[in-house]
């Protein structure tokens, strides 16, 4: 167990990291797109192109994994209070059951089409300047792969509330 939280630990620290380059470049991008327009009437071409599809894509789905790990995610625990500690138990393990399964359908749909979209090379044209958009169909399928393997891990972990 302890070689899956480690390599779960590495994953979301490399999201941490990946997530703060997102935040920090989308930051700079912008930044530098407002005064090159304001001072020079030359705005970097496709910004709202390249925000819209990496930038935001990138920082909607990248997270997952952590806020699950964190014990982010909205829960709703109106019939827990009158529960056992063992039925509290079981339905934790359902919960996470269900997220593993449904993050990992979510993977594989998003990962069939980041495939189809890598094949055809799939881009944009803003302003003539032509903008890839095939690399960010990979960000969903990661942010709901390792979702998934968090929530696995915490089905199969001795369960650690998140919340405490």
């Amino acid at each position: 167990m302890n070689r899956l939280e480690r390599i779960e630990d590495a994953a979301l620290s490399l999201l941490a990291l990946l997530g703060a380059i997102a935040t920090i470049a989308l930051m700079l991008h912008v930044a530098a797109d407002i005064t090159l327009r304001n001072l020079t009437n030359r705005p970097i071409p496709a910004t709202f192109e390249v925000v819209t599809n990496y930038y935001m894509v990138a920082l909607a789905f990248i997270p997952l994994a952590w806020v699950e790990k964190s014990g982010g995610m909205v829960q709703v625990e109106v019939l827990e209070g009158f529960m056992s500690p063992f039925v509290k138990r079981l339905s934790d393990r359902i919960v996470s059951l269900i997220s593993m399964v449904v993050y990992a359908v979510l993977a594989y749909v998003t990962w069939q089409v980041a495939i189809r979209n890598s094949a055809t090379g799939s881009f944009l044209m803003a302003n003539n300047v032509r903008v890839l958009t095939w690399p960010a169909y990979w960000i969903p399928p990661l942010g709901f792969g390792l979702a998934a393997l968090v929530t696995f891990i915490r089905l199969v972990s001795p369960l650690k509330d998140p919340r405490v």
